[in-house]
Order: C-alpha cells, then structure tokens, then sequence
C-alpha cells in the first residue's frame, strides 16, 4: 500500500515508517507541510494496509529496499528526501547506502541501528515482550 498527498511538485520526500508490523497514519502527514512537500507515504510488506498482512515471506531488508526504489521509479520522481522513524531509520540508511544517487537528505527519528543490545530487547524476554507479551509468543 502506498498513498501520496500534499504539493505534487513540491519536494519529494517518502516517510517510512517503524515495526515491525506497524504501518503509516494519516498522523504520519503531518511532519511535513502539504503546500512544500510532495508526500510519499507506504506501508512495508506485511504491514499496516499492504497485503497479504503480517506475512514474514520475501520479507527481507533487501527486498523492503526494492519496494522503496520502485515507488520511486513508478513515481517518476528522480530523488527524494527519505524520512525515517524507529525501524523506518534503519530502512531509510540501507537505502540510502543502496541508492545514494537518488537521495537529496535523510531525516531520522527514533533510530534503530540493530546493535546486540537493541535486537536483545526485540527478541528476548524482559524487553519488547513485556509491552507485547501475547504477539512476542507469537
């Protein structure tokens, strides 16, 4: 799923958003001033409003990468602001450093770059399973 709002020939920017499993809401739009922006907002494979939900197959970095640069492409847009939160920063720096030539800036918020102790909270108990417990038995 992917939805676009504001200034269409505003300054392109894509907002990618945290997880996992999270997706983007209509709040998401309102980091960016709709009459300077030309938004870009999508929701990661298995996320949110994209189908099939939840789903983990062909779910990789890589091929959220992919999905990035061929909005872009169908877009038509040359190159764009990335905009990142939590999971969303990590997406955005893999995708910077995979397409540098189409990214003006990077804005990142709430970073997550998978050090030991930030994927220790994800994945073992006490950290994310304590917000979470029934999905993280899951």
């Amino acid at each position: 799923y992917w939805e676009e709002s504001g200034n269409p020939d505003g300054v392109p920017v894509i907002f990618l958003h945290g997880g996992p499993g999270a997706g983007a809401s209509p709040e998401c739009r309102g980091f960016f001033n709709p009459d300077v922006f030309r938004i870009v907002i999508i929701d990661q494979r298995g996320c949110g409003r994209s189908r099939p939900y939840a789903c983990a197959e062909d779910n990789t970095t890589w091929d959220l990468v992919a999905d990035i640069e061929k909005v872009r492409e169908m877009l038509g847009i040359r190159k764009w602001l990335v905009f990142g939160c939590s999971w969303g920063s990590t997406l955005s720096l893999a995708y910077a450093q995979t397409h540098p030539e189409r990214v003006k800036g990077l804005v990142l918020r709430g970073i997550f770059l998978c050090r030991p102790s930030e994927t220790a909270w994800l994945n073992e108990a006490g950290g994310v399973s304590r917000i979470y417990p029934e999905q993280w038995q899951k």
